[in-house]
């Protein structure tokens, strides 16, 4: 019995002494352990800064004559000789077709007749008022009333005789439009006649143009930029053009004309570039690939694109004030080698989080 009291302290001394080592082992590992950190990440920001962005945007475009026009008959009458065809190429004033309306060659001589007639009468009555006049000069001899009547007969026959001059001018003047010549130097892009076809003037609705003739050394490269961009566009901005015929080739034109309003239909602007076009190379009616500048007027702020988030619920970048996220909705516009212009309640200096997301909630501590 003493001998088993005896093992028994033996093992109650054992398991203290084992609990006390592995206290201060537990005890000493503890102070050799790291303190958990409790900083916060550090987060990379910008500064907000003004610049500019050159950016371009494509849109297609048209190319067409730059003076366009079709010929038609002043007078119904038949086509004596065409004196050029399709494709040929005229000068301002050359003859392009003769016409003929035997018609015109009646009322012609009708009204040289009538005209004589009318000169004679004049002459009479006008030599008879000189008479009277002449004879009036004698106190008694002629009255003052026949000698008013004679100079009011002078005047009317004066007056019909102006009329029968004006028109007898007129059917030569019709007679001029049986010969039609070329408004400007150009192509023949189009013919519809042929030599005894019978024409009319436009209107109608029966009579096609005789001929269509096109100005093709100088082309007008027409654009419909949207609204959007319309504010980017100048008067003279240099642009770049391909074809897809011309493979490889590319071409240069400056903004000439801007029509200063939106279509109404299509909610773009008509923009208009001269194309100098010489060697006749590109043709009316192509289709072009148009690359546009994109050239602010003024410097605006810009970030990089990783600073905006675009969210379902709206834009915004991550604005650092005293190490707290502030999320500021903004505007974007351009955009260019990774940069974006943006607009909204920031200014030039202002710091933000150059890669933003919506896991930086508003309201945060941030460590930069």
């Amino acid at each position: 019995m003493k001998n088993r009291n005896i093992l028994i302290s033996s093992a109650l001394v054992s398991l203290l002494a084992l609990t006390y080592f592995s206290a201060c082992s537990s005890s000493d590992a503890k102070e050799h352990e790291p303190a958990a950190s409790t900083s916060l990440p550090v987060t990379e920001t910008i500064q907000v800064q003004k610049g500019t962005l050159e950016s371009s945007f494509q849109l297609p475009g048209e190319l067409i004559a730059f003076q366009q026009v079709d010929l038609y008959a002043k007078v119904s009458s038949y086509v004596k000789k065409l004196q050029v065809d399709v494709g040929s190429e005229v000068k301002e004033g050359q003859l392009l077709v003769t016409l003929e309306a035997p018609e015109l060659n009646s009322q012609l001589d009708g009204a040289d007749s009538r005209l004589k007639s009318q000169e004679a009468l004049y002459l009479a009555s006008k030599a008879t008022y000189d008479r009277l006049k002449e004879t009036s000069e004698t106190p008694g001899t002629v009255s003052q009333n026949d000698l008013d009547m004679a100079y009011a007969k002078q005047k009317s026959d004066l007056a019909q005789l102006d009329a029968m001059k004006a028109a007898y001018r007129e059917i030569v003047d019709t007679k001029n439009y049986l010969v039609i010549r070329a408004p400007f130097s150009g192509v023949i892009s189009a013919r519809n006649v042929s030599a005894g076809a019978y024409v009319g003037p436009a209107g109608t609705g029966s009579f096609a143009p005789i001929f269509t003739l096109q100005e093709q050394k100088k082309l007008r490269l027409v654009v419909a930029v949207p609204d959007a961009y319309s504010r980017y566009m100048q008067n003279n901005s240099r642009v770049n053009f391909t074809v897809k015929s011309l493979t490889g080739k590319k071409f240069v034109a400056k903004v000439s004309r801007m029509a200063g309003a939106l279509d109404i239909h299509l909610r773009s602007q008509r923009i208009e570039m001269d194309v100098l076009n010489d060697n006749k190379e590109l043709l009316p009616g192509m289709i072009a690939e148009v690359n546009m500048p994109m050239n602010a007027s003024d410097s605006t702020l810009i970030v990089p694109r990783s600073a905006v988030v675009n969210s379902t619920e709206k834009v915004f970048v991550i604005r650092v004030v005293h190490n707290k996220a502030e999320w500021v909705t903004v505007q974007t516009g351009r955009e260019a080698s990774g940069n974006i212009e943006v607009f909204g309640a920031i200014k030039p200096g202002d710091f933000i989080v150059k890669t933003a997301n919506e896991e930086v909630r508003n309201g945060s501590a941030i460590n930069k």
